[in-house]
């Protein structure tokens, strides 16, 4: 159906067509009495009557699911409405470049993919906590602002929980692509296809191609239904590990040992930044990585690695990232470089006095002496210590004798 030209929407003054879809269009307008800028998204009744109420009910459902969201990486709804045979949507205006875009330029920066992405997880959560589940995450859905502030734009086939209207039995709502497993399968989704979705998403603006394609929506779907992906980084070798241990959680086959929230993927993205901005080893050790969270604040985080199964490229974990609250430490300790002002003359004279005084002390073991060396010879932190005190008083006597 041809829209019709419009000027005038209730009290939104029609400024310039930004787009055009299947059910409607999109517009640039005033809202005169705010004197602000919006965008509205219209939708043309169709005049077959069952197909007008699936319209009109699919419609008010985006409003009443996104209408009462509010967070920053969400896109607010202001108004809903009906003139004649269009049903519109006022929005905020959003003044960017979707995700989409920026992926098709090239590959993106790794800290601008795992920042948007973190976002974007974030703003699910908020919405997730509220009942609502999008459906349709995909880049084409995430707008970039300002550079590299994240929005989900398009709550289209949103589903609330409480929701009375209902999809026909084995209805696939979505892009292909980025559907989870249970999309493909018709069965039925909660807040955990939303994060699988995501997940592709992650996939494919760090490594530069996404994890599922084909030449068939058929070839495709089976794929995500029923293949392993290879880990990030054997596209992109420059990716850090715990970046693959995220991806393969979120892409889990299985809802139960995928992320069972948005937020704690958010966690895990924004501690693998923390980390790549902290100048860590992109190799983390086989069963923790400490990374710093903030310059300015005592947290930690530890990466926990669980091996789930064996994937085809040999590649199967989950990670999970636990944030330490403020003031907690790290459990190893954390190394300062010497000032080049120190004078480590008298200090060297201090230990060599004091690890002579020590080996005196020695000289007359007690009975609980044999345990303490035990103690001592089997755990390698003590030799360390031990090692270092030895070289001190070398270098003391070093330093005496010149």
């Amino acid at each position: 159906m041809t829209a019709p030209t419009l000027t005038q929407l209730g009290r939104y003054r029609i400024v310039a067509e930004l787009g055009r879809g299947a059910m409607g269009v999109v517009y640039r307008a005033e809202d005169v009495p705010l004197n602000r800028t919006v965008a509205i998204k219209t939708i043309i009744m169709s005049s077959d009557a069952a197909e007008r109420a699936e319209y009109e009910a699919r419609f008010n459902q985006e409003a009443r699911a996104a209408g009462g969201l509010n967070h920053p990486n969400l896109i607010t709804i202001h108004d809903v409405g009906r003139e004649g045979d269009i049903a519109y949507m006022a929005m905020e205006l959003l003044e960017g470049v979707e995700l989409r875009e920026l992926m098709r330029r090239g590959r993106l920066p790794l800290p601008l993919a795992l920042d948007v992405v973190a976002q974007a997880a974030e703003g699910l959560a908020y919405a997730h906590e509220r009942g609502v589940v999008h459906r349709d995450i995909k880049p084409g859905n995430i707008m970039v602002v300002r550079g590299r502030h994240a929005k989900i734009m398009d709550f289209g086939i949103a589903r609330v929980r409480a929701s009375d209207i209902k999809t026909q039995t084995g209805a696939i709502l979505g892009s292909p692509k980025y559907m989870s497993p249970e999309q493909v399968a018709g069965q039925p989704v909660d807040h955990r296809s939303d994060i699988f979705s995501l997940g592709v998403v992650l996939y494919e603006a760090s490594a530069g191609a996404p994890p599922f394609s084909g030449p068939e929506v058929s070839r495709i779907m089976y794929q995500i239904a029923n293949a392993a992906h290879s880990p990030p980084s054997a596209l992109n070798p420059a990716l850090p590990a715990m970046l693959d241990l995220i991806v393969a959680r979120a892409l889990e086959k299985t809802t139960d040992a995928r992320y069972q929230s948005a937020g704690e993927l958010a966690a895990d993205l924004r501690a693998c930044l923390a980390g790549m901005g902290a100048g860590q080893s992109a190799q983390p050790a086989p069963d923790e990585a400490t990374v710093r969270l903030d310059a300015g604040i005592a947290s930690t985080a530890k990466l926990d690695v669980e091996i789930a199964s064996t994937q085809a490229a040999g590649h199967a974990a989950t990670a999970i990232v636990r944030s330490g609250g403020a003031g907690s430490t790290t459990d190893s300790g954390t190394f300062l470089p010497v000032s080049r002002r120190f004078d480590s003359a008298a200090a060297m004279q201090r230990l060599a006095q004091q690890a002579a005084a020590g080996a005196n002390a020695a000289l007359a073991p007690s009975p609980g002496t044999q345990a303490v060396l035990l103690r001592v010879w089997r755990d390698p932190g003590w030799l360390t210590v031990a090692a270092a005190v030895a070289l001190a008083v070398l270098v003391a006597v070093a330093i005496a004798l010149a």
